[in-house]
């Protein structure tokens, strides 16, 4: 993996949690029926995502939202490249798609390659009635046709700079940061 470095912190634990409650309260108010409604995060960092506002929204409306875990590592157009043996986790949606709004969600958009595998992962597992799209950060830099229809915040960046999210449940900390790749010259 290239070298990174850290050019700026976008957002910290506050403003991370102050963004999900927001996201929360514009899925409540787009959304007709509530018990149409279920959260699928795309593994790894869709699910704490997903997760999280589930939970926003269950102290809300006292009800609670089902959330699905998908891994879309064998569904990924660029299995060839990441490993010669990659890693395939579960996935684990204990309720039927069948006929939900199915909001799908995670970390940062990008190329849209990811959300396509998942797209493809998901359909395998049923017909939902709609789909849309949650991502905390959309850097641009769009290959295919896909757009969030929910978006914790707009970030432009440029070829050679990277999102990097840290949840709380998976990294040990909580902050989204900006970062750049260097030339193995330049780490020192």
């Amino acid at each position: 993996m290239a070298a990174t470095r850290e050019k700026a912190q976008l957002m910290s634990a506050s403003e991370i949690d102050r963004t999900l409650v927001r996201l929360a309260h514009e899925i409540l108010e787009k959304t007709g029926n509530l018990d149409q409604l279920a959260f699928i995060g795309i593994r790894r960092r869709g699910v704490p995502l997903a997760q999280r506002l589930a939970h926003k929204i269950e102290t809300l409306e006292k009800r609670k939202i089902p959330v699905g875990i998908l891994d879309i590592n064998l569904y990924r157009d660029d299995l060839t490249t990441v490993d010669i043996k990659p890693v395939v986790s579960s996935t684990e949606i204990p309720f039927s798609i069948q006929g939900k709004d199915i909001i799908l969600m995670d970390d940062v958009l990008y190329t849209g390659r990811t959300i396509r595998a998942a797209l493809d992962a998901l359909f395998d597992h049923g017909r939902p009635a709609k789909v849309h799209l949650l991502a905390l950060i959309d850097r641009g830099h769009r290959e295919l046709p896909i757009e969030a229809r929910f978006v914790g915040r707009v970030v432009q960046t440029t070829d050679i700079e990277i999102i990097e999210v840290k949840f709380q449940e998976i990294d040990g900390m909580e902050k989204v940061l900006l970062v750049e790749k260097v030339a193995a010259s330049e780490v020192a």
